[in-house]
This record gives C-alpha cells, structure tokens and sequence, in this order.
C-alpha cells in the first residue's frame, strides 16, 4: 500500500501522475515511483522518500507518455528503498504492476517463478504479480491478469499497464479500495478520489473481485471470468478547495479549527430539539428491528475504538442495552457471541479499514445487522453495511485523526438517543441532550478562541520524553485518545488510564518529570478525580487539568488549567478531546516533527 494512480488519455501522463500522487501524499508513504508507457518501451522513474525526490529524478531525466502509472509505498514487506519501490517491472521489462495489499502466498509464487528463471530484484510481495503477468501473458493484457489473479492469495488493489498491449491499463481489486474516474478522451484509476478529482468529478467504485479494463475512450468491467459487470456511476460531492490547507500550517490543524462546523454538518436535519430525539434515515431499521435489538457490539481500530468506548457508555446509560467494543483486529480471530438479535456498529473514517471491515463481515456471517458509521461516501463499508451514518465531515487529510473522531461520538450520540427514546427515555431527558447536542458547536469554537493558550502551556513540555494522561468514566476514553494523539504526531511516550487504576501500577512512574494530564470536568465523578490528583501532587508530579469551572478543590493542586464549556456528561468527550488535539499539535510542531505525515503510519490502513 498505500496510493495508487493511473492514467491513459491525450495528455502527457507524468504530471497527472506526480500531481495525483501529491494529492495522496496525506495517506502516509515512504517511497514513490511512476511507469509511463511511450514508443513501445515502459520507462520507470522511483525514489526512496517523498515524492519531491522523485520530481527531482523526473527532472533530470524526463518521463513522455501519454499511459502510466504511479504509486506512493508505505512498506510492508521489505524496507522502504528505490530497489523496493514500485512500479515492479517483470523480467522482460514489458509489465509494470502497483500494487496495494499484500500477496499472502507471494513465498510459494516467488519459488515456482524462479524455477522458471525469472530473478527478483527487490523484497516485496508485489513483484512476483509482474513476473507472473509476464508468465501468463498471451497477447491479451486483461486475459494475463485474470490469469494472474486466479493464482493470487492476498488482497490487492493493482493497476498494470503493458508495452505488449499498449493504451490501455487493467485494473483489479480484492480488498483494497479501487475507483475510475470517468473524463472526456481520458480515464483515470486511483485508490482515492482526491487523485483525479481536479481532473473529473465523476467515478466508478470497484467491488472485491472486480477488474476494469481503462482506456482513453472507455472502461470496462468484468469479473475473474471474464464476465460483464454492470458499475454504477457516482458523483462527488465535495469540492478541491477541502482538500487545501486554506492558510493553516498543516491540515491537522485546519481539521481542528474546522470543527465547529464538521460536528454541526454530523447533525444538520438529524437532530429534533422538540422531542428529544433525532431522524436517521439511513439506518434501514424499522421500529421492530430496532426494538429487537438485545445486545450490541461496536467494532473500531485506533482512534475509531476510542469513539466506540464513548459510544458504548452512551447507549449502555440512555438506552440500557449491553454493548461491547471489540478491537476488530481481535475480533474474526474468536469466535464472538453473535446472534440474530446483535447489532453491529462498525467505525471508520475511510470506510476501508481492512481489519474493520473484515470484522463487519464476520459480523454479517454469524446473522447480525451492520450498522456502519463512516465518513466516505461510496466506501466499501458504506456499500457493504445494512445501514448508516455517514458524519459529513469532509475529507479528513491529517493522519491522526481530529475532526472524524468528534464527528463519530456526536453520531454516535444521536443513534443512542434515537434508541433510548424508543425505549423509554423521557422527553424531558432527550430533550436536555438534545438541547446539549445543539450546544456544541458554538462551545468547541468558545475552546479554540483559546487555543494560544495550549500552544504556551506545549511550549512548557516539548522536551517531556514521557507523559501520562487520566480520566474517569466517560473520560477515559478521551484519556486514551490524547494519548494517542501525542504519541502518533510527536514520537513522546504517552499512555492513557482509567484515573482510580494509576495506583495499581503507573503511580510508582510519577515523579517531578512527569507530566499527568488530567481530563477532569465538573462531572458525576469529578471529586474522586481529586483525590487521584492529590496523589499525583503528593509525589511531585506536574498536573495539567482540563477543567469546566472555577473549582476550589482544585486550588494549589494542578500546575496548568485549560477551561472548557459545561454540558452533560455524556457530551464532555467532545469538548474535552478538543484542548488535547491542540497539545499533541503544538509539542509536535515545536519539536519538529512532520505533523500531517508522521512516520510508520498510513491514513487509512488497508492491510491486516
């Protein structure tokens, strides 16, 4: 993995590519390469690091063509160098392959092909679909990968293109996001729309199992066995300009400051104040179903599992349901307790989650309803779930994630809310969260008019090489996600815990170089949170709190205070995750790390 881009039309293809490869640069990657097919010869361009250095190859010994390919690698297997970096040719140079996933049975490929004589040049999984294309190949391009493909284990997203059937570039997918981008004389492919979509607003997203033969003045699909599949045309929706910084320093904190307005649009038309309680049509629910509903599990990974948490208090409170939150990486590897009266929650912001997804699937097997909650549109969990929410954030290009995971817990609150009324929650409770709800995004811009004062209160700990984070109900959770925000962006090591169980264990770290930031709101807890701050302050620990009012309890106890707005407890997530983005933000600017494309990591991970 992680971007893939192709290109066949009347233009010249190596700007288009590099151009599309750019626009994916958020997604994380640590090599980049292009293929361009020209005079009856693919030529090869790739270079370790960011893509600035393979424009500077490019630039030195320019790329003519007007068919190619271009990819940005996040390495799996094998480290991240030229030799490894894709496009892979085949032994006779006429096929070059990218490729997303990973080729499970690739050991077993690579062996039958070198008895063959084909050698390897480099350590990843993907090469041996270009030796094997080569193998196969018997003048048809789309007849040599479906070959191919027949042989494959593994999930993949490829695109190959061959100098022995030129024009023309065959594209496959089987768990790994895929779309054609439709324009006039010229198609593209690309695993992101934000690739082609200064080019074309109109797209065809593969299924698993598809392959589309693309040419400049068409596509088709077909399946493994050659047979026509019928795709639906989509529009997108969302404009070029969201994919900008728009005069911010880094995505991350444009998506930070444009929360105000993401957690509005997750509840523009949903939320009804007079009743207390809110409309989702997408959820394919009838009254029944949702009444049947016994027991519910939310299924996330990273910075989505925290959401779930928060989630799973919600409807356990207002809806007295049991529900549990499985890391879906766990999840098809037990054998869960699902029935036909199990919901199934599964979170996502790419609704590509490869590890999400498969757990959804498990799911849907053992006879539960799918109820996916994503913020792509036409993502394979939005077309694959039963019903959903989508949150209406907008394109979220940081890699950890900020706006999605606000916009998640409000979407969650409005099923649970939904829910609960159902089942007997009164008026007069619905109507004070929803009421609360519609609070929101004026409080989380009430939060960032000050986010100054979190910049001088990072400026204090840029150097602190380990932080603890704490909190108590359904602020542990958030404990957990500022965490993990500062590790993900600044390399610090953070961990979150439940605030009583710091004296089981992580108190004996706590010393006067330790940073402890408390999640600490005025809330149904709040005076036993106190008493865990004591015990930090009794062994000299710095204590950073983030409070809801002026508290006495507190005085002479916590070092820095950041103030955020009341609401009901069930809310303070929201509000609370808001001042810890901003901290993970600015220690990692002032220590320098590359804040939008942190190291090791992809924005969405498409392999288990």
């Amino acid at each position: 993995m992680c971007g893939i881009i192709g290109y066949v039309g009347g233009r010249e293809a190596t700007p288009l590519l590099i151009a599309g490869l750019k626009r994916m640069e958020y997604r994380g990657y640590d090599s980049a390469g292009l293929a361009v097919l020209a005079d009856g010869a693919l030529t090869t361009r790739r270079a370790a690091g960011k893509i600035a250095r393979l424009e500077g190859t490019v630039a030195a010994t320019p790329l003519a063509g007007q068919c190619g390919v271009g990819h940005t690698r996040w390495a799996t297997h094998g480290p991240p160098t030229e030799r490894n970096a894709h496009p892979h040719l085949s032994k006779d140079g006429t096929v070059a392959v990218v490729h997303n996933g990973i080729i499970e049975n690739a050991n077993t490929l690579r062996s039958l092909l070198q008895g063959k004589g084909y050698e390897f040049r480099s350590d990843t999984d993907t090469e041996v679909v270009a030796h094997l294309v080569q193998e196969l190949f018997n003048g048809s391009l789309e007849e040599a990968v479906r070959a191919a493909l027949h042989e494959i284990e593994g999930t993949y997203g490829v695109a190959i293109i061959s100098s022995r059937d030129p024009g023309k570039i065959v594209a496959a997918r089987k768990g790994s996001p895929l779309l054609i981008g439709i324009g006039e004389n010229e198609h593209f492919v690309a695993s992101d729309a934000s690739a082609i979509l200064a080019h074309t607003r109109q797209v065809v997203y593969l299924d698993d199992g598809d392959v589309a033969v693309v040419e400049a003045g068409g596509y088709r699909v077909i399946d493994t066995n050659a047979a026509p599949l019928t795709r639906k045309v989509d529009r997108i929706d969302w404009e070029l300009g969201a994919i900008e910084r728009g005069g911010f320093a880094h995505f991350m904190l444009k998506e930070i400051f444009e929360q105000p307005q993401t957690v509005e649009n997750a509840m523009r038309g949903r939320l009804i104040l007079e009743d207390g309680t809110s409309k989702l049509g997408g959820l394919n629910l009838t009254h029944d179903q949702l009444m049947a509903i016994d027991n519910i599990i939310i299924t996330a990974c990273g910075t989505s599992w925290h959401s779930g948490l928060i989630g799973k208090l919600m409807l356990e409170e207002l809806c007295r349901i049991p529900v549990a939150v499985e890391y879906a990486s766990e999840f098809r590897y037990r054998n869960p307790i699902v029935t036909e009266r199990t919901l199934c929650i599964v979170l996502s912001q790419s609704g590509e989650t490869a590890d999400t997804l498969a757990a959804m699937r498990e799911a849907k097997r053992r006879g539960a309803r799918t109820l996916g909650l994503v913020n792509v549109v036409g993502s394979t969990i939005a077309r694959e779930d039963d019903g959903g929410i989508y949150l209406h954030a907008g394109p979220e290009i940081g890699v950890a994630s900020t706006k999605a995971f606000t916009s998640q817990v409000v979407a969650l609150a409005l099923f649970a809310l939904k829910l609960a009324r159902k089942r007997g929650l009164s008026v007069t409770r619905g109507m004070e969260i929803a009421q609360a709800l519609h609070a929101l995004p004026a409080q989380i811009r009430e939060v960032l008019d000050r986010a100054e004062q979190m910049e001088h209160i990072a400026e204090e700990f840029k150097r602190a090489p380990n932080f603890l984070y704490l909190g108590r109900g359904v602020n542990f959770p958030v404990a957990l996600e500022g965490a993990l925000k500062l590790k993900e962006i600044s390399y610090i090591h953070a961990e979150g815990y439940p605030a009583a169980e710091m004296k089981h264990g992580p108190i004996a770290l706590i010393d006067e170089m330790m940073p402890v930031v408390f999640v600490a709101p005025h809330d149904a807890v709040f005076d036993k949170v106190v008493s865990n701050i004591q015990e930090v302050k009794a062994r000299k620990g710095t204590v950073i709190a983030i409070t809801s009012r002026d508290e006495p309890a507190l005085k002479g106890l916590v070092d820095y205070e950041f103030r955020i707005p009341e609401t009901v407890d069930l809310l303070m997530p929201v509000l609370a995750s808001i001042p810890l983005q901003l901290l993970a933000y600015y220690i990692a600017v002032k220590r320098g790390s590359n804040v939008d494309q942190p190291r090791n990591l992809a924005k969405s991970v498409t392999v288990e």
